[in-house]
Parts: C-alpha cells; sequence; structure tokens
C-alpha cells in the first residue's frame, strides 16, 4: 500500500485562530467558559475543549448572567451579539475574518437596497449568522433550481455572496446560473469562498487520479470536509470521511491500494497521522509527501486576548 499525503490540509488561519482564542479565553477567565455554537466542526476539537471546561450551547439564554462566552469561528449575528449585551456577557469573537468579510459585504449591499442571493447550505451556521445581518434583504439558494425559483422585487439591484466553505465547482455552476437569470448581477470583487477550501479542494482535484481510496478527516458536519469527499466521489473514487481510523473498516482497502489521505479545515494534524499509523500497521503502507502549494496566511487574535497572548509568550 502507498500513502499519498496531500498538502495543504488540515487546520486553515481561521480554525488556528479559533482554537487559539478558546485555549486563551479558558487560561485568562477559567473555567466554564461558554462558546456559542462548536467552535468549529470537529468532534475532536469539541470533545479535548469540553474537557477543558468549556461548555458549547445553541442559544445565549443558556449562558448564565455575568458569564464569559466565545463567538465561533462561524460567525454570530446582529441578534446574538445583542443577547449576549442584554445578559451583560463578556463577549470574546473568534470569528473568521473571511466570514466577517462576508458579513461586512451583506451589510453595504443591504443598505445600499440590494436584494442578496446567499448561496449556501440552509440551516449552517455561517449561513444563519450571515442571514441575521440583513435578513429583510437576504434569500439563500442551495442548487440551480434554487435560482431557478427565484422571484425578486427589482432586478437591477440584485447582488449575489457566497458560504465560504462550499465546493468551489458547484459554487460556479450555481453563479453560472444566476447570471444567466440575471445578468446585471454585481458581486464583491473577489470571492467568498476561502483561500484554504480552495487550496484543499485543488489537492484533492489533482491528487485523487493517482489513488485508488480518498480518505478524508473530518466530523460529517464539516461543510469543507463534506464537499473534500464529494470531490473525490465525483472522480468515481471510494472515498470516505471519517473523524478518525476507528471509522475505518479494513475490508474497504487491499494490500496493493493507493490511498489519498487529506482533512478538512477543522480536523487535527494527530488524526492524520494516527490513520497513518492505522493503515502502516495493517497494512505496510509507505507514505509520499504531496505538496500542492504552501500556505503562510495568519489571522489576529480578538482584542481582548491579544495583550493576554504576549504575556503568556513572554512568561
Amino acid at each position: 500500500m502507498k500513502i499519498i499525503l496531500a498538502a495543504p490540509r488540515g487546520f486553515c488561519a481561521g480554525v488556528n485562530m479559533a482554537i487559539d482564542s478558546l485555549e486563551l479565553t479558558l487560561q485568562k477567565f477559567g473555567p466554564p467558559v461558554y462558546v456559542y455554537h462548536e467552535i468549529v466542526h470537529n468532534q475532536y476539537v469539541v470533545n479535548t475543549f469540553s474537557e477543558k471546561g468549556a461548555v458549547f450551547v445553541n442559544a445565549i439564554d443558556e449562558i448564565p448572567k455575568d458569564s464569559v462566552v466565545l463567538f465561533s469561528a462561524h460567525g454570530v449575528s446582529p441578534a446574538i451579539r445583542q443577547e449576549a449585551k442584554d445578559r451583560n456577557l463578556t463577549a470574546l469573537d473568534a470569528t473568521c475574518p473571511l466570514v466577517t468579510k462576508v458579513h461586512l459585504e451583506a451589510i453595504k449591499y443591504a443598505k445600499a437596497g440590494y436584494t442578496i442571493i446567499l448561496i449556501g447550505h440552509e440551516g449552517h451556521d455561517e449561513v444563519i449568522g450571515t442571514m441575521g445581518e440583513a435578513p429583510e434583504a437576504i434569500v439563500l439558494v442551495e442548487d440551480e433550481d434554487g435560482v431557478e425559483a427565484l422571484q425578486v422585487a427589482d432586478e437591477s439591484k440584485l447582488a449575489y455572496l457566497t458560504q465560504t466553505t462550499l465546493s468551489v465547482d458547484d459554487a460556479e455552476k450555481i453563479i453560472r446560473k444566476i447570471r444567466e437569470r440575471f445578468p446585471g448581477i454585481e458581486s464583491p470583487p473577489k470571492g467568498d469562498i476561502c483561500y484554504a477550501t480552495q487550496n484543499r479542494q485543488e489537492a484533492v482535484r489533482l491528487l485523487s487520479g493517482q489513488a485508488d481510496v480518498v480518505v478524508v478527516l473530518g466530523s460529517q458536519n464539516s461543510s469543507n470536509s463534506q464537499r473534500l469527499r464529494e470531490l473525490a466521489d465525483d472522480g468515481i473514487k471510494k472515498a470516505f470521511l471519517v473523524d478518525g481510523p476507528e471509522d475505518l473498516d479494513t475490508a474497504n482497502f487491499s494490500d496493493t491500494d493507493t490511498v489519498l489521505i487529506t482533512a478538512g479545515a477543522s480536523a487535527p494534524e494527530f488524526v492524520v497521522q494516527s490513520t497513518i499509523a492505522w493503515l502502516v500497521e495493517r497494512f505496510g503502507a509507505t507514505v509520499e509527501l504531496a505538496s500542492i502549494r504552501e500556505e503562510s496566511v495568519q489571522f489576529p487574535l480578538p482584542k481582548l486576548l491579544r495583550a493576554f497572548a504576549a504575556e503568556t509568550r513572554s512568561s
């Protein structure tokens, strides 16, 4: 067996920032620290922080007054921020800056009187937060059929935005359909799908042709991880999305397979390495690194944590 280990893979800058933010918040304030929604969509990460005293909630009213809350990487609506203020919570914001970019675009277009077509998945935390910026101005579209069903009052004032973790190929198909229906529609000068999502998809697209099986490390509720599995499936490969090696079955592999391993942007590297170890132990696999491009993006911590982080490093 040969393993092709894709790079880039795993944590992106936004996830690194969010995880560092929660770690520092626990150090600065002590447990419990409440987190609105999962800090990132990965069960290993969530379980690890739960053991350290993080409490993940789905509603602000689950948090006792005067407590500390961290907003997850996926962003929140203004209504949630106000609820936190009303409960006198110390709120720290770990929203990925690339998600914040989409929020600001939504606010800008809504203030200018535009109807905004948001391409995304209904119920995803990021979509809920973005739509909450201007609920009266945003309509959600999930696929090409949704474009056909759209009814808008003024076709001369239309713009579209996208969820940051979509399949690049799927988003392009929907955007093409939108432009066919509404040729004058506006969009931001730079696309919304994040660099990490695009890079991980590019790696799977370029490398999966060399593999018999594709293993994507990530949780089932991780949108970007699901897109990686779907991309491999489109290449008519055996493709599995798993949290870790405990979810794999030896019956799905053979001694002569070439296995492509990658990880979604919220999956920690240790699950990648434990999966490699699982295959090495059972199939005598060798590992070959395949690097498509380098990533060097970093995002700053929330303001309230920057000085504390500097003090922690210096001590």
